[in-house]
């Protein structure tokens, strides 16, 4: 039998990054419970809840990259928070006719953001020229 190489990588299941994401509380009851038995299959679930617990994912995400995360120590990464900010401005963007009642809160989430990012940052954006400006207006 032969060594196994420790630099291949193995078939071993590696955490997945956004499990140790907390989400805030944003009042979407049924995305919280899509994870948790009984587990729909991906086909029963509609697609505007799929859409916002995406979005609920990249805000959360912009939020620990802002400092703004609720426990834990403050961490700012501003260059990544904009990314972030701004995928999560494309998908709202781009499912807007989608997304229904979850529409409002997740614009009103990315104001949230934009208004942090600004807040935060030494050197702001000129007007429109934030995260996710020119995408959602």
């Amino acid at each position: 039998m032969t060594d196994i190489d420790p630099t291949l990588p193995t078939a071993e299941p590696a955490d997945h990054p956004h499990t140790a994401i907390p989400l805030p509380d944003h009042g979407f009851s049924t995305l919280d419970d899509l994870d948790e038995p009984p587990a729909r299959e991906m086909a029963e679930i509609p697609a505007s809840e799929v859409i916002a617990k995406a979005a609920v994912m990249l805000m959360s995400a912009s939020a620990e990259k802002l400092g703004l995360a609720p426990d834990g120590e403050a961490y700012l990464d501003l260059d990544e928070a904009r990314r972030l900010i701004d995928a999560l401005a494309g998908l709202l963007n781009g499912a807007k006719d989608t997304l229904g009642a979850h529409r409002q809160p997740l614009m009103e989430g990315l104001r949230s953001l934009q208004k942090a990012f600004r807040e935060t940052s030494v050197i702001p954006d000129e007007p429109g020229e934030g995260p996710g400006e020119k995408i959602v207006g």
